[in-house]
């Protein structure tokens, strides 16, 4: 669908600016728009060394009352994180009262290093790890995966983005200053009282469709205005959210131009009117705001409401003034290859309905004790991913893969590149090679990325040797 067929339906009420309400304004006190803030940087390519810490926070959203919150070295969220190509020694720290991870999603390592629900770091303990990062350059992210407690967690604040970077974003054209021509915007709706306290207390319905909030975060904040160069911009966007999915456009029809999906670069450009982001993807797109005025980041066609506003800023150098035409290296082709089938089922039975679970892949809840199939290390498996009642966001642990097709159609431009996540509605083909080894005590997982469902039982797991 085009933007200007949806633009007339969006309501004044509904149509909010700076990361606002995603129900109607009038709830809520005004607010005076504040410049957004970029998540602290850490970058590891000169030390080769990453050190984070789980600990609590104390945060105020909306100006009300404070929340407790959780957060990587800070009170909510995490840093920014800069990894190169090579080794990299990692340690993550826990000063909360509960056991914690932090799983690297999208990070092509072992199932030894992935930081997943067989990983925990209890409280007062450090997980080390001494990892070998070895993949293309991508905006990825990590966040805590403790089973029956990852919703929680994640919401609370446990999650940060990582640049992976091989140092030639310049030679492509792209733009590379962080936090002036290079935004890093998270992406989350948040549940806010009358208090303007921040609570999570999902009902029934919640934990069959996923929690979904009524207010826009980006970056932990609410009611802000990006600063922009009067230039070209690079947004890398993670939704970061439980389980809203985000149709993203811009309000004055200004085109996006995607330039990497969740594996990393595409080939060239591709100019899109909407954006599809679904839980756990990431996608960075390329976005002219020469002559700006005012543009807003929206959400959802038919319903829709401001995302972030943006806004030029003119002592912010323009290093970018026109968009690169192509920067990135043809896709490899994993079609043709020695393959396995394998069926995926994405299950949510009526007994979620009747309050007694429901969750499952291939009709089996989650066992921490079960692997539920092999994968022989160095091979390509076609996977055909099946969703029941509701579209599913489907992730995979340790790998990348190609979208094949979407419900007997070619992949829409947003599952055009290498995956680890993509959405699933009804069918969807893709094709993984397995390079990473992982073991029955540390074995990869596979789940639904709308977050309480996937602590209800739609996860499974695999060992590849």
């Amino acid at each position: 669908m085009k933007r200007r067929d949806f633009l007339t339906s969006a309501t004044a009420t509904l149509v909010v600016s700076g990361g606002g309400s995603i129900w109607p304004r009038a709830a809520l006190a005004a607010e005076t728009p504040r410049r957004l803030q970029m998540p602290p940087l850490i970058d590891t390519r000169v030390s080769g060394k990453l050190a984070l810490v789980a600990q609590a926070g104390n945060s105020n959203f909306l100006g009300g009352k404070s929340v407790q919150t959780a957060g990587y070295s800070q009170g909510y969220l995490g840093p920014t994180v800069i990894m190169q190509n090579g080794e990299l020694a990692a340690g993550v720290g826990n000063t909360l009262g509960e056991p914690v991870s932090v799983h690297w999603h999208g990070m092509k390592i072992s199932g030894d290093h992935d930081g997943g629900p067989h990983q925990p770091v209890l409280p007062g303990e450090v997980w080390k790890s001494e990892m070998l990062i070895n993949q293309a350059p991508a905006t990825i992210w990590y966040h805590s995966h403790i089973h029956e407690r990852t919703a929680q967690q994640v919401y609370n604040g446990l999650a940060g983005v990582i640049h992976v970077t091989d140092g030639r974003d310049d030679d492509r054209g792209l733009p590379s200053a962080y936090g002036i021509d290079d935004l890093t915007l998270v992406l989350q709706d948040r549940s806010f009282d009358s208090n303007g306290r921040m609570v999570y207390e999902p009902s029934m319905m919640d934990r069959m469709h996923g929690f979904h909030g009524n207010r826009m975060l980006v970056n932990g904040q609410s009611g802000t205005v990006a600063a922009v160069p009067n230039g070209v911009v690079r947004l890398r966007l993670l939704n970061g959210s439980n389980a809203r999915i985000y149709s993203l456009f811009f309000n004055d029809e200004r085109p996006m131009h995607l330039v990497a999906t969740d594996g990393g670069f595409l080939p060239q450009p591709i100019a899109l009117d909407v954006l599809q982001l679904a839980p756990g993807e990431r996608a960075e797109i390329l976005v002219d705001f020469a002559g700006a005025g005012t543009p807003v980041l929206m959400s959802d066609p038919g319903q829709a409401y401001g995302v972030l506003d943006f806004a030029i800023d003119e002592t912010l150098p323009a290093r970018i003034t026109s968009l690169p035409d192509k920067f990135g290296d043809p896709l490899e082709e994993l079609n043709g290859l020695d393959t396995k089938t394998r069926t995926i089922s994405l299950d949510m039975g009526m007994g979620m309905m009747m309050g007694s679970g429901g969750f499952a892949i291939n009709g089996q809840p989650f066992d921490m004790d079960r692997i539920d199939f092999n994968v022989a290390l160095g091979s390509v498996e076609r996977w055909i991913i099946r969703s029941s009642m509701v579209a599913h966001p489907f992730h995979v642990h340790g790998v990348q893969f190609r979208v094949l097709s979407e419900d007997g159609a070619p992949p829409r431009p947003e599952n055009s590149g290498w995956k680890d996540t993509v959405l699933v509605p009804g069918e969807t083909e893709i094709l993984a090679r397995f390079e990473h080894p992982a073991s029955r005590k540390n074995p990869f997982m596979l789940h639904c990325h709308i977050l309480e469902h996937e602590d209800a039982g739609m996860m499974a797991q695999f060992t590849v040797s």
